[in-house]
C-alpha cells in the first residue's frame, strides 16, 4: 500500500468502516471474522461441497432448517431451545438485530445497551430510531449485587446485553446461571424486555471452566419477555457463509415472526447444509479446530506484547478477540491505531466500543485472533517493533 492510497481513518464513523479498510492491509487484526485455514476434517467438508450442493437441490428447505437448528442447539447444549421450534433463521446477526430493533420501535420502547460493545448494535438501534442509553458492563460484574445495581441503573423499557461480551470477554454465565438468573429476575419483577446477543457464545464451549448451561430453560420457566440472537459467523472459517438466529418468548413470538417475514424468506439451503457439516465436525472434535487456533494466537499475542506499553485484559471467557489497555496516559488508541496502520498492522481502537463515552475507549485497542498462526505471528513481530518505539 502506497502512502497515496492510504485512507484517512480519522474520518471513519464506525468500526465496520475500519474493518473494511483493514481488509486491504497486510496484517488485518481488525474484524473478528474467521480468516484461518481449514483443519484436516474441515478440508474433507470442502471436498464434499459439490455433493452438498446437489443434496441441497434435492430436499426441501424445511429439512435443512430442522437439521441446522438441531445441530446448532446440540452443540450449544440447549435442549429447551431445540425442542421449542420457535427459532427464526436469517443471513446475519445484523438482520436478527434489525428485527429486534423493529420490535422495540413498533412497541415504542426504549432500551439500555451494554457499554462497551461492538458499535453496529448501536448504529442499528439508532437507525431504527429506538431511544437508546447505556448500561455499564460493571453493573453486571458482582453477581450478588446485580439486582440492586440494575434497579439503580435501568430506566428504559428493555435491557440489551452481549454475552460473552465483545470486546471484553465478560460473561454472566461464569458461575452457571447465578448471575444471569439475577438479570432475568430483575426483568420479570420490573416488566423489562430482555434482549440477549449470544453471538460469541461458541467460545464458552471452548473453555472447560465455563461451558454452557440450558439458558432457554431458565428463560421459559421465568416468564420473562425475551429475544435472543445467536450466530455462526464468528466460529468457522467458511468465507463468511453463515446463519444467525432469533428466538423470542412465546408472548411475543407471533409479533417477532411477522416482523421477520417482512425482512426475508429463507436462508440458502446450501449454506444451511454446509454450516451444519461444520457444526457436526465441532461436535465430533470437541471444538478443537476452533479452540486450538484461538489459544495459539492468544498465547502468541500475550507473549509478543508482554512488557510493552500494552497490558492484556484477562477475559472471563477467551473469545476470538484480545483486549489490551494502553498504559501511557499521553498515548491514545486513535494515535496508536494510526501508527500501527502506517506499518500495515490494523487493530481496532477502543473508542467506538465505548459508544457513549468515547474517551474511555481511548485507553484500549482490540486484536482479532482468528487468523492463520503464521500470519498472526508475523503481525505480532511487526507490532512489537512498533511498540518498542514507546519504550522507556
Amino acid at each position: 500500500m502506497s502512502l497515496t492510497d492510504k485512507a484517512d481513518v480519522s474520518t471513519f464513523v464506525d468500526l465496520t468502516q475500519h474493518e473494511i479498510e483493514a481488509l486491504k492491509t497486510r496484517f488485518n487484526l481488525a474484524d473478528a471474522h474467521t480468516h484461518q485455514r481449514q483443519s484436516a476434517s474441515q478440508e474433507r467438508i470442502v471436498s464434499r461441497l459439490p455433493e452438498l450442493w446437489h443434496e441441497s437441490e434435492s430436499k426441501q428447505q424445511a429439512h435443512f432448517e430442522r437439521q441446522f437448528v438441531d445441530a446448532f442447539f446440540r452443540l450449544h447444549q440447549q435442549p429447551t431451545a431445540r425442542a421449542m421450534d420457535r427459532t427464526l433463521l436469517s443471513y446475519s446477526a445484523s438482520v436478527s438485530t434489525m428485527v429486534a430493533g423493529m420490535f422495540l420501535k413498533q412497541r415504542g420502547m426504549s432500551v439500555q445497551l451494554v457499554e462497551p460493545c461492538f458499535d453496529n448494535l448501536v448504529d442499528l438501534l439508532r437507525n431504527m430510531q429506538v431511544p437508546l442509553g447505556p448500561v455499564d458492563e460493571s453493573v453486571l460484574h458482582d453477581k450478588d449485587a446485580i439486582y440492586d445495581r440494575l434497579v439503580e441503573s435501568i430506566d428504559a423499557d428493555a435491557i440489551y446485553l452481549v454475552d460473552p461480551n465483545n470486546p471484553t470477554g465478560f460473561t454472566l454465565l461464569a458461575e452457571k446461571l447465578e448471575g444471569f438468573a439475577e438479570v432475568v429476575r430483575y426483568c420479570v419483577d420490573h416488566h423489562k424486555v430482555l434482549v440477549m446477543d449470544f453471538c460469541f457464545a461458541s467460545f464458552a464451549l471452548c473453555d472447560e471452566g465455563i461451558g454452557r448451561v440450558d439458558i432457554y430453560k431458565l428463560l421459559e420457566e421465568s416468564g420473562v419477555t425475551y429475544m435472543v440472537m445467536e450466530d455462526t459467523g464468528k466460529t468457522w472459517p467458511i468465507q463468511d457463509a453463515k446463519c444467525a438466529m432469533i428466538t423470542a418468548s412465546r408472548d411475543i413470538q407471533e409479533e417477532v415472526y411477522n416482523l421477520h417475514t417482512s425482512v426475508l424468506l429463507n436462508v440458502s439451503p446450501f449454506v444451511l447444509n454446509m454450516v451444519t457439516q461444520y457444526i457436526e465436525d465441532s461436535i465430533s472434535d470437541g471444538f478443537a479446530s476452533v479452540r486450538d487456533i484461538i489459544k495459539t494466537n492468544g498465547d502468541a499475542a500475550r507473549a509478543a506484547l508482554d512488557g510493552t506499553i500494552l497490558e492484556f485484559q484477562e477475559p472471563v471467557v477467551g473469545t476470538s478477540v484480545a483486549w489490551f489497555r494502553i498504559k501511557p496516559e499521553h498515548l491514545t488508541a486513535t494515535q496508536l491505531q494510526a501508527v500501527l496502520f502506517d506499518e500495515e498492522v490494523y487493530v481496532l481502537p477502543g473508542t467506538f466500543f465505548y459508544w457513549n463515552t468515547k474517551e474511555k475507549g481511548e485507553r484500549f485497542v482490540r486484536l482479532a485472533l482468528a487468523r492463520e498462526p503464521e500470519v498472526f505471528a508475523g503481525a505480532m513481530e511487526r507490532m512489537r517493533k512498533v511498540l518498542e518505539r514507546y519504550a522507556g
